[in-house]
Formats: structure tokens, sequence, C-alpha cells
């Protein structure tokens, strides 16, 4: 069944579609008929338009939606910068370095934080480029035990974020409406749009990619696969209007929260954020199963580059390299004939960091790579499979096999390289000191030339590696 069996219901209905143009209301007659600003909107409601692209990109790329809400998001205090006394994460958004290194990293799974909020449980691993400039990405931990406080909201100014949940179940309230995401389902919130998170199941943890490239997440063009597989635009599902009607008090207000240039800023206002009562455009939240993702591989020999997986993409100016792909490896059935079935060993111009939703990775075997936990091989950085997945896959009888039972695994890939955050490198405490040597000080010398012009260098005993 092209689906994932979650464990709780969805108790939304949304709007289906990728990049569609959706309208809708949570009150019949809120949209106003024909035109976008009128004199006086229906019912007293205020017009605001929320830009994605500049007014003129072209009409193919722009995204802009149209809100019509009970209070203009405008309508707030003074934004002032969040003191790092308070509890949170002002110091682990913006690094002042990244640690630039080419070794291969690999972390144990992050901590839960019971006693944190979603927007306190944010912590960046790694990243590159600039936010002012809109060049770069940035990819984050996040975990939480309790729920954003009801009169609050946050939202990023600095890009778009794909949300990948690791563990637990986020109930997720934005100006558009609500979502709710299990295990094995992706959130994008673009940028500058405001949410709330509540946690309905207890914990939560997962990870971030952030892109702060003026350019959003599309799906990858299919090419000779033709129109459909991989990521079908019709299972993106987008919010329909959902609005609370209430004010704030002098002793509690509402407060934003802005990730602005990586550092957190906080204003003040009356009015609830979450107050559109309609909308119409093709700017919005959404959400994906990872289960309905329709895998593409050989049925002959040989294994195809890992973009055969790619779920979404962030394009850059040069044709084909993305500032980011989203890649996930989900469970499949492999047939190459006289074929290495894992993924080769392989340097890449692209830095990718992969994480583990559920299961295991097919292509280490020695356990080291758990969910929760993150490797990343940067620039040029040499990676592949582990000794005992070689080892194994050399040797198998190759007949027909699935792989990935109940597994997940998910890669960032970027064409930036990609640094890592001093909360990433030392302060998290979970990076693997030995991976390097645990997945590939083990491989052996299997080159024994024929003997004559090049010698003779057979060892006397098989297996050795002198």
């Amino acid at each position: 069944m092209p689906l994932t069996s979650f464990n709780t219901p969805d108790p939304y209905k949304y709007q289906n579609g990728f990049n569609s143009y959706h309208e809708t209301e949570a009150i019949p007659g809120a949209l106003p008929v024909g035109m976008n600003s009128p004199q006086k909107p229906p019912f007293g409601l205020y017009a605001e338009k929320l830009s994605g692209t500049a007014f003129t990109a072209p009409r193919a790329t722009n995204k802009q939606s149209w809100l019509y809400r009970i209070m203009p998001s405008a309508s707030h205090s003074s934004f002032s910068p969040v003191p790092d006394s308070v509890p949170g994460v002002q110091s682990t958004l913006r690094p002042s370095a990244f640690h630039q290194i080419p070794n291969q990293l690999r972390w144990d799974p992050f901590e839960i934080y019971e006693d944190r909020d979603f927007v306190q449980g944010l912590n960046m691993i790694a990243g590159a480029g600039d936010v002012s400039t809109k060049n770069g990405i940035g990819i984050y931990a996040f975990a939480a035990g309790k729920n954003m406080d009801y009169h609050s909201a946050f939202y990023s100014a600095d890009g778009d974020w794909l949300v990948v949940l690791q563990h637990g179940e986020m109930d997720v309230e934005t100006e558009l409406g609500r979502l709710y995401v299990r295990p094995n389902e992706i959130l994008i919130i673009p940028r500058g749009i405001r949410f709330r998170i509540t946690l309905p199941n207890g914990p939560v943890r997962g990870y971030i990619l952030e892109t702060f490239t003026t350019g959003h997440f599309e799906l990858p063009e299919l090419g000779p696969i033709g129109s459909n597989c991989l990521a079908n635009a019709r299972d993106f599902q987008a919010p329909v209007a959902s609005f609370t009607d209430d004010v704030g008090s002098a002793l509690k207000p509402y407060r934003i929260t802005a990730k602005f240039d990586g550092n957190l800023f906080v204003a003040t206002q009356r009015h609830n954020p979450f107050d559109v009562v309609a909308w119409h455009g093709n700017y919005y939240p959404m959400k994906y199963d990872l289960g309905r993702f329709n895998t593409i591989g050989s049925i002959s020999f040989d294994h195809p580059d890992p973009s055969i997986f790619t779920v979404l993409t962030v394009h850059s100016a040069v044709n084909g390299t993305a500032v980011a792909d989203f890649v996930i490896f989900p469970p499949r059935w492999l047939v190459g004939e006289d074929t290495f079935r894992p993924p080769w060993y392989h340097r890449n111009t692209m830095s990718e960091f992969m994480g583990l939703i559920s299961g295991d990775y097919d292509a280490k075997a020695s356990g080291g790579f758990l969910p929760a936990g993150a490797s990343l091989h940067n620039v040029m950085s040499a990676h592949g499979p582990d000794y005992g997945t070689h080892e194994k896959a050399s040797n198998a009888i190759l007949k027909p096999q699935k792989v990935g039972e109940g597994s997940m695994a998910f890669m960032f890939e970027s064409m930036f390289m990609v640094g890592v955050t001093e909360w990433g490198l030392k302060t998290c405490r979970k990076v693997q000191e030995d991976y390097n040597a645990e997945s590939w000080g083990g491989l052996k010398r299997n080159f024994y030339p024929p003997a004559g012009k090049w010698g003779s260098h057979r060892p006397k005993s098989k297996g050795s590696d002198k």
C-alpha cells in the first residue's frame, strides 16, 4: 500500500497538490470575488499580501498568497533582541564561525529536551553561506518536550524550512491553517509564515533543512522517467483556512518570535496571530508522507546515482546543481545482476548530510548509524559502505532482495561546503570519534595481480592486508 501506516489518524482535512493555486475560506463568502483588495473586504477583514518572491518574478516561479484576516500582522510592538540569558538557543542559530572539516563525521542520536518547547529546542548542527545575502543553507536538530505557549508564534525570515520529524507527533498551527505531522512525514514551512507547535503525544525530535536562497523547494524534473513517479504532486497536502478570534491582555499578550539573520527577536501584540479567515494563492505550508514516494531503480545491472531518490530540490543558477536536494532511501527491491548492490565508494563535489528516521540503513552494517543520529560527508570526503556491508554484498547470492523494510534514511545534499558549528562539533557531545576506523579500518587488500611482468604479490595467507 503506497502510504505509511500511522499510529494516529490525521484529525484535519487538506487541499492536495504541490505548487497548486489554492483558495479556502473558513466562513463562506470571506474571499473577495474577482479582486484581491476591495475597499471593504467581507466581514470587516483586512487584506494582506504575503510574497515569497519578488513582485516581478516570472509567473512560473512567482510565489504569493492573499490573506484575509481579523487584524493585519503589522499590528505589533517593536521587535527587540532576545537576550542570551533567556532560556533558548540564541547562541546556536547564528554561529560566529563554521568549522570546515574534511573528515567524515557521524553523530550518535541527539538528545530530547523534556523541559524545552520547539523554539528552545533548536540547535544548528552545520551550514554554509550567508543569511543576509540569501545565499546558503542551515541544518538543525530540534527536540522538545513541551508545547509552545498558547500566546506565542514563531517565524523565520531567513529561509524556507523542510522539517523531518523522527520521533513523536506535532500539531502545527499556522496562519494558513493546521497540519498534523507524524514520523515519516515531512513539513515544509515557507519563509515568513508564522506557526505554533504543540505535542499531542509527548516529546518530539527531528531535523531541519533551511535554505537561505531566494528559490524554493521544487519537485525535480523527471526527464526520461516521464510524467509520474518519485514524489507525485497530488500527494502534497496544504491546510484549509482555520482561524482563532481572541485577544491577549496587558498581562498576557501574544509574543511573536522572529529568526532574523540567525538572531532571535521578539515583539508583542494584542491579537491572535492565527486569525486568517480565508486565503488564496500558491505560497503556503504543506506536508508529505514519504511512504507515498514511488521509487525508481535499475532492473538490469549497476547501482544508479542516488539522485533517483530525490523528493525535492532547490535550484541554483547552475543547471543541474542544487543549492539543496532532499533525498530518501525507502524500502525497495534490488534485482541488479552481477552487481554490487549497496551504494558504491565515492567522492562527491556535493556535501552529503544524512539522518535516519527509523530502522537500519542498508549501507552501514556496523550499527553505528542510528535513528536520530546523523553523518556528514563533506565536499570530496571519501565514503561508502562499511567493511561488513562490503564483505556481505560482495559474496551475496544475487537473488531479488527487499531492503529497507521498516527503515527510512534521508540525505540533505548541497553544492556548498558545509561547515560544522561549535554545538555540532563539541557542545552536543555526540560526535563518534571512531567513525572512520569502525567503518573502513577493516577493509582488506583484495588485489592480486597475475605473475609475470607485474611480479607476484599474492600473500601467503588469503585475507592478509600485507
